[in-house]
């Protein structure tokens, strides 16, 4: 080379060194940092993807978070309810006990109902007082909110869970398809004037149990129906005539379950019972209601009928006086609940709703048959009242509807937000593992690149040396 004023090779060098010592300044950057992409000029498109897998892990993780904060909740609410579960279970031990009047004294009557008011008292106090993080949970505060409860036909409404957009109300349709029945069983008279033409002794059974009747001969048909009425607490069994010859006997509740049995012990009166289609039997079952809501098809039981799907959750109670015939009632769903997030989007599709009802003794027991509170002193079931069956029935009302709350809640928790929880994790595991094959950095490659890269390094260092030397040859001309 012989000439001065530009050294190429020193130019090459001089690149390539720089160029090397770039690359071993990024591999100490990514064994330092453990990160292969720390700006967007290590890997754009790798960058890209990895923040928006950043991103989902951030919304998982929430979600996870989410799932656990309200299995927390939940399980406060259930440990509430397991005990206002045992209070009931005291109180009916409370009333079966003071229902055996003979053996018990005036005092003794008195110092169970003390009890049952403390017991009552109690229930209140848990029902108001439980709270999750300053929100109190079984007051009713996470019931849903109505518009509409269609008119009187529909005579209980409740909404166990449902997905609701905000700000806007779910309509539901109840379409009574076919109504529900008793069991029923009818007798006509033969006599003139729809009497007893010899004596008759008859037995009656019903869900509630069994009683005999004797009838002497000449009884009128309203005289067989007050007798048997005077009983219907016994037997769950009724009777109604009809043109003063006939006479009707009914099971107490609607549905397939609902039974009447009567008959004939002796007597030489003629005794033969007919069902609605004037078949001779001696017993009869009712029917439940064939209800669809909102086009689908729900499961009935009596005048109840209830539907489960990904966006309903409810029980309705078709009103005894508006059981006959067809027809369809609208209300709707405003808002309520206790929802929670547990998907990564935020969505309609990610949440997830539960009632929690007022456990309050002014809202547990039957609309029907009366509710909690009534067993409270000064009320319509008090024990000196002697209403021991109602009270009882009351009782396990309020029994089904606590252990129906902790199963629902029970059921929400494994089968809702337990899988949801391991889902997540496993989402997690494989999004973490494929942001981490495109970020993290390969120690064994980038070790074994950082050598290479100072090799090349100290290499291209030995050859600038070299080039600028080269230049110096030229002075052996001018010796």
């Amino acid at each position: 080379m012989s000439r001065i004023n530009t050294n190429i090779q020193s130019m090459v060098a001089a690149r390539v060194l720089n160029a090397n010592n770039d690359g071993m300044s990024r591999s100490l950057q990514r064994l330092s940092t453990g990160l292969r992409i720390n700006t967007g000029r290590d890997d754009p498109a790798g960058l890209i993807a990895s923040e928006t897998m950043r991103a989902e892990k951030k919304a998982i993780v929430a979600a996870m978070d989410n799932a656990r904060a309200a299995d927390n909740m939940l399980g406060v609410a259930e440990a509430a309810l397991g005990e206002i579960s045992s209070l009931l279970l005291d109180l009916e031990d409370l009333t079966d006990r003071t229902a055996n009047q003979a053996a018990l004294s005036d005092t003794e009557v008195e110092a169970n109902q003390l009890q049952i008011d403390s017991i009552l008292s109690s229930i209140d106090r848990i029902s108001q007082s439980i709270t999750y993080k300053g929100q109190k949970i079984l007051n009713g505060s996470f019931d849903y909110t109505l518009s509409g409860t269609g008119g009187s036909v529909l005579s209980n409404i409740e909404i166990q869970g449902a997905k609701l957009v905000p700000g806007a109300t779910r309509e539901v349709v109840v379409e009574k398809v076919l109504s529900a029945q008793t069991g029923g069983l009818t007798w006509s008279a033969t006599a003139a004037g729809g009497t007893l033409n010899g004596s008759l002794t008859i037995e009656v059974t019903g869900n509630f149990g069994t009683d005999q009747f004797s009838f002497a001969s000449s009884t009128s048909v309203a005289d067989m129906a007050t007798a048997i009425n005077a009983s219907k607490e016994l037997t769950g069994v009724s009777a109604t005539t009809s043109g003063g010859v006939a006479l009707t006997f009914n099971s107490s509740g609607f549905g397939s379950d609902q039974f009447v049995s009567v008959t004939k012990v002796s007597g030489g009166s003629t005794f033969v019972t007919t069902d609605a289609d004037g078949a001779t039997v001696s017993e009869d079952y009712g029917r439940d209601a064939q209800v669809r809501i909102n086009g689908r098809d729900a499961v009935t039981k009596g005048l109840v009928a209830t539907v489960r799907s990904a966006v309903l959750t409810a029980s309705i109670s078709i009103a005894e006086s508006s059981n006959d015939g067809t027809g369809s009632y609208t209300f709707g769903i405003k808002g309520g609940g206790a929802t929670f997030s547990l998907a990564p989007d935020l969505g309609l599709t990610g949440f997830e709703g539960i009632a929690l009802s007022n456990m309050a003794t002014t809202s547990m027991g039957d609309a029907t048959i009366g509710r909690l509170s009534t067993l409270g002193s000064g009320q319509t079931n008090q024990m000196t009242s002697k209403n021991f069956a109602t009270a009882q029935r009351i009782i396990r009302s309020s029994q089904d509807e606590v252990s129906s709350l902790r199963g629902r809640i029970g059921a929400f928790q494994s089968n809702t937000l337990k899988t949801t929880i391991n889902a997540l994790g496993v989402a997690l595991e494989n999004t973490s593992a494929a942001e981490s094959a495109i970020r993290d950095t390969d120690f064994a490659t980038e070790t074994s690149s950082l050598t290479r890269q100072q090799i090349l390094v100290q290499s291209s260092t030995v050859t600038l040396q070299m080039a600028n030397q080269m230049p110096q040859n030229v002075l052996a001309l001018l010796g």
